[in-house]
């Protein structure tokens, strides 16, 4: 028997919910439980009330960017999924994203009114939203029936695993400290945690076996197709239109450390963020404060010491495959004594190349030409043997500074016969430079949110009217015995004289043998795209296979997109030998190892901020330098303990955290002041 109830609602949450209500018990049970407009609940037969289809509107947290949304979830007994749509009308479509509930688990969260969590066997989580309590209640209860039937099976299989798992555990734990054979011993600890990781990968075989089952049902039942969920991927876009600031002449900025980070109260900082937004702005940079880096990023660690590799063993045997690491506190001797917005600077190593792209006479060459930059700009940014972690960006922190470009130094790369003369206000630009010694490259980075750990960047040449602008989301999970990054947006290159946007992607980063020497290894496929020529590239980071093969290898093709001729190839290392051959038959070589490295130029200590990167860090990484671990991990706690008190007193002053020098655009972050406004 179906019947249709409506419910009235006050809330924002709209559509149509429609019940079969079973009998007449059932139906006394669950009157008055749904609302958002309407929910769907159906049973097969009235006994089998574990296998209960329901369907409806609930608000999904994405992520700190995106926020609440709302969105059409369906629970799939059958499945044992959980899936969700835009809205009612494109359930019949394939599901925006889905969470497998085989070993997933429910639980209420005190975040948000009527907020609950799903958390799945395979590390993903769903955060939700009912619109009251019968209705969050209903959902739970139908999630956590679903899961228990749906893991039963599996629970049989892990049950004796885990039992000698956990034998195992307190056999180890219950000998002595100290002795020939004590529970600190190195090969019981690895013991312990690769029993934990063998467990822990057992259930993902499951779990991705359950997806599989569920993938064939699908198909043969001709119903939705299981997709990726793709919300938590935020796109950059180039705003339509520029905010409005009152920087002058475009000049990078740095941060009024007068009063901007004293400890005032909320309310009082609040004010002089709105004081700074309205009456005034950051202010220059001053050049001639920059003095050339003497830094060096070489880790010339051997590797992770003996009483180190036990923290190690300890902290894997309490992780889970496929965990979100990104509010776990990893040991400070892993630290990479710079901040992770330094390192995106040092991308820019070669800065004669990067400031070389404008100069390509044709598109095809200017596409080439930022393929070969972009090959070659990894080595540096990632500069070391050793793998070790830079600094997580605290919220506000910035990094600023400038390359000086001698001006003969950016010179064409290739010609070819063909190419075209140069245009006119490419021979204008070139004669206005001529008095010029030197380029200036001026660089800027921030920390522009905490949850999710979002860094923007921005770099610009004002006399090659050329500037970029990338958001960074970086996600870091757990893989056994190696660690993989994400990075998560994209970044726009500008060539202002041909009114040109590049839009490129990043590859991810894994930290490969953690238990012994961990070295650096960069992975995936990522594009780059100029819509206006009509040209592309796609660069394959390729990863090691687990027998044989080459480390670091690289590929790559560039391709105008209407003929689709390749008129370009490229293979090698990333972080070695690279070759590029042409359509006109050249070839190529560059040596990223031997390639000319322009020093940045950077503000002492006491010229910066209190907020920016060197000096925020500056006692770490002294500490981290004299070889005094437990200094360092000190002065990270305070870092971290401030933020964590800054953030609670913005939730309790409902204060919005806002940015120096990036503004939210859309679904990315943009410069305050590009250089694009200047056209």
């Amino acid at each position: 028997m179906e019947k249709t109830l409506n419910v009235s609602h006050s809330g924002s949450s709209k559509g149509k919910w429609s019940a079969d209500l079973g009998n007449p018990a059932q139906r006394q049970a669950r009157s008055g439980s749904y609302s958002p407009g309407s929910v769907a609940v159906s049973d097969t037969h009235p006994s089998q009330t574990q296998k209960r289809h329901l369907e409806g509107v609930l608000n999904k947290y994405t992520n700190l960017l995106q926020g609440w949304q709302s969105r059409y979830f369906v629970l799939d007994p059958e499945l044992g999924q959980l899936q969700y749509f835009i809205n009612e009308h494109s359930k019949n479509q394939k599901p925006r994203g889905s969470l497998p509930l085989i070993g997933s688990s429910v639980a209420l969260s005190d975040e948000f009114p009527f907020m609950f969590t799903v958390f799945a066997a395979n590390g993903d989580l769903f955060k939700l939203r009912a619109c009251d309590a019968r209705e969050q209640q209903m959902w739970m209860t139908q999630l956590q029936l679903c899961a228990r039937r749906h893991s039963d099976g599996s629970a049989k299989v892990m049950s004796q695993a885990e039992g000698q798992q956990k034998n195992l555990v307190n056999s180890i734990e219950s000998l002595p400290s100290r002795g020939p054979l004590s529970s600190l011993d190195q090969d019981l600890l690895l013991l312990k945690a690769t029993s934990a990781a063998t467990l822990s990968c057992l259930g993902e075989c499951l779990s991705i076996l359950q997806h599989n089952v569920c993938q064939a049902a699908q198909h043969i039942t001709h119903s939705h197709t299981q997709a990726s969920n793709t919300e938590n991927i935020s796109a950059w876009s180039r705003p339509k239109t520029a905010p409005e600031d009152h920087v002058k002449n475009g000049e990078l900025a740095r941060n009024n450390t007068s009063t901007r980070h004293q400890p005032h109260s909320p309310v009082h900082r609040n004010k002089e963020r709105l004081k700074d937004t309205e009456n005034s702005s950051p202010e220059s940079v001053d050049s001639s404060e920059e003095i050339t880096d003497t830094e060096d990023n070489e880790e010339e660690d051997l590797g992770v010491l003996d009483d180190q590799r036990s923290i190690i063993l300890h902290l894997l045997s309490q992780l889970k495959l496929g965990m979100d690491l990104t509010r776990v506190v990893l040991p400070t001797f892993i630290l990479e004594k710079r901040s992770l917005l330094e390192m995106y600077a040092n991308f820019m190593a070669h800065p004669d190349v990067f400031l070389a792209i404008t100069s390509g006479a044709t598109p095809e060459e200017r596409m080439i030409r930022f393929v070969e930059y972009y090959l070659t700009a990894f080595h540096e940014g990632r500069k070391g043997a050793v793998a070790k972690k830079p600094y997580n960006p605290i919220l506000g922190e910035s990094f600023h500074c400038t390359w000086d470009v001698p001006r003969d130094k950016v010179r064409p790369l290739r010609t070819t016969s063909s190419s075209p003369a140069p245009t006119a206000a490419h021979s204008a630009q070139t004669t206005s430079n001529e008095g010029l010694e030197s380029y200036r490259l001026r660089f800027v980075a921030e920390q522009v949110s905490h949850h999710p750990p979002v860094s923007g960047f921005y770099c610009e040449c004002k006399e090659r009217r050329t500037c970029v602008n990338t958001h960074v989301w970086t996600k870091s999970k757990f893989m056994g015995m190696s660690i993989g990054v994400s990075m998560v947006g994209e970044g726009v290159l500008h060539l202002l004289e041909h009114d040109e946007e590049y839009v490129f992607t990043l590859p991810s980063a894994y930290a490969r043998s953690i238990l012994t020497v961990p070295w650096v290894e960069l992975g995936g496929k990522v594009s780059i795209c100029c819509a206006k020529s009509g040209y592309s590239a796609t660069v394959t980071f390729h990863t090691k296979p687990f027998y044989g093969g080459k480390v670091h290898r690289v590929t790559g093709e560039v391709k105008h997109n209407s003929t689709g001729t390749i008129v370009c190839k490229a293979q090698g290392e990333w972080n070695g030998t690279l070759e590029f051959t042409y359509s006109s038959g050249e070839t190529k070589v560059i040596d990223t190892s031997k390639l000319p490295v322009i020093k940045k130029k950077i503000r002492p200590l006491e010229k910066q901020g209190l907020y920016e990167s060197r000096r925020l860090w500056q006692h770490v990484t002294a500490a981290l330098k004299a070889g005094d671990i437990d200094t360092a991990t000190e002065h990270k706690h305070q870092l971290e303990e401030k933020q964590r008190r800054e953030g609670k007193q913005r939730t309790a002053s409902s204060t919005t955290w806002k940015p120096k020098y990036f503004i939210k655009e859309g679904e990315g972050w943009v410069y305050h002041n590009p250089l694009w406004k200047m056209k």
